[in-house]
Order: structure tokens, then C-alpha cells, then sequence
């Protein structure tokens, strides 16, 4: 089973990464776009190389580049960042003994997988009515038709499904168990296993 959320935890950040790549190659191809005909012009270039200084700038790319960032943080949010990596203000959490820390953790793991769980249908029914609308310049590659934004913003809903499920696992985890460790005890306990 190990083995199996590794690999999936690897895909996850693969796919992360390839996002992220293909933001930072369009946000190039956009930059390019923009100011090679300026460039080519201003280096009196224009009649030698004419196909570069027509190059229009190309508009598809603002919009493919605010696409890919929703997915990249929805995406990350829910199958890349493990608990501990999410910012927070544990300040009162970490000087709190151990008992009263699983209450901590017990008590904001059911209130994300409530808000969560109230909030999914409205959400969804959202994010289907928007199908409606659909992309102003970024067409799909395979049909050439303009996508539909509750394609685009279908991942919000993966990513509410996913954090619903674990923090619902969290919440038994804790009851289970205990609150979960602070990153300090896991330094500190990495540590002591290279030691031994």
C-alpha cells in the first residue's frame, strides 16, 4: 500500500511539475510574441526576416496561463501538499499540551469537512452552470471548439472532494491516535532513526 501512495505521490508531483513548465514555456512563447517584431524591426531586420517581424502578439496565452494556474493550485492543494506543508498559525497549537492538541486538531478537521460537505452543492451547482460560458480564445487542441469553464473549474471540485476525504481521515486519525506530529517530533524523530 506504501508503495502505492508513493508512486501516486510522484505522479501527483510530476504532473505538478509539468503544469508549472507549461505555464513558464506559454508565459515565454507570450513574451516572444510580443516584442520579436519589435525587436526584428528595431534591428532593421524586418525585409530579411519578414515571417518573425509579423508575428502578431498572441492573446490565447493570457488566457491558457490564468487555466493552468487554477489547475496548478487546485491540483497541488489537494494531491501534492501533505498536511504539514500548508501554512498556518499554530502558535497556540504547538504551546498546547498533547490532549488539548487532539481537541485542537479534532475539533478543525471536522469543521473543514463541514464547511466542506455544506458547501459542495452549491459549489457544483456553480460550476455546472458556468458550462454555459466557455473560453474566449483558448480552443481544445483536439476538437477546436471553445472549452466550457466548468471544464476548466472542475477541479475546485476535485479538490473539495479530496480535502473533504482528508481531513475526514484526519479527524479519525486523531481520535485513533492522537493529534498528529508537529514538524519538530518529526525532525527530531528522523533524527534518532539515522542515529540507531
Amino acid at each position: 500500500m506504501r508503495t502505492i501512495i508513493r508512486w501516486t505521490s510522484r505522479l501527483s508531483e510530476a504532473i505538478a511539475a509539468m503544469m508549472l513548465a507549461a505555464i513558464f514555456f506559454v508565459f515565454l512563447l507570450q513574451i516572444g510574441s510580443r516584442y520579436l517584431p519589435k525587436i526584428i524591426g528595431s534591428l532593421g531586420l524586418s525585409e530579411t526576416l519578414p515571417t518573425l517581424a509579423a508575428v502578431e502578439p498572441l492573446g490565447w496565452t493570457l488566457e491558457l496561463i490564468g487555466i493552468l494556474w487554477v489547475w496548478v493550485i487546485f491540483f497541488t492543494c489537494a494531491f501534492v501538499l501533505r498536511e504539514w506543508d500548508h501554512v498556518k498559525f499554530d502558535i497556540l497549537y504547538l504551546a498546547a499540551p498533547r490532549k488539548l492538541r487532539a481537541v485542537f486538531a479534532m475539533i478543525s478537521a471536522v469543521a473543514i469537512v463541514a464547511g466542506m460537505l455544506y458547501a459542495f452543492l452549491p459549489t457544483w451547482d456553480y460550476i455546472d452552470w458556468i458550462k454555459l460560458r466557455k473560453t474566449t480564445t483558448v480552443r481544445n487542441p483536439f476538437t477546436g471548439a471553445k472549452i466550457p469553464l466548468r471544464t476548466i473549474f472542475s477541479i475546485y471540485g476535485a479538490f473539495m472532494i479530496v480535502v473533504t476525504a482528508r481531513y475526514a481521515w484526519l479527524a479519525v486519525d486523531v481520535f485513533r491516535n492522537g493529534p498528529p506530529k508537529t514538524e519538530l517530533e518529526v525532525v527530531l524523530e528522523a533524527e534518532a532513526d539515522e542515529r540507531t
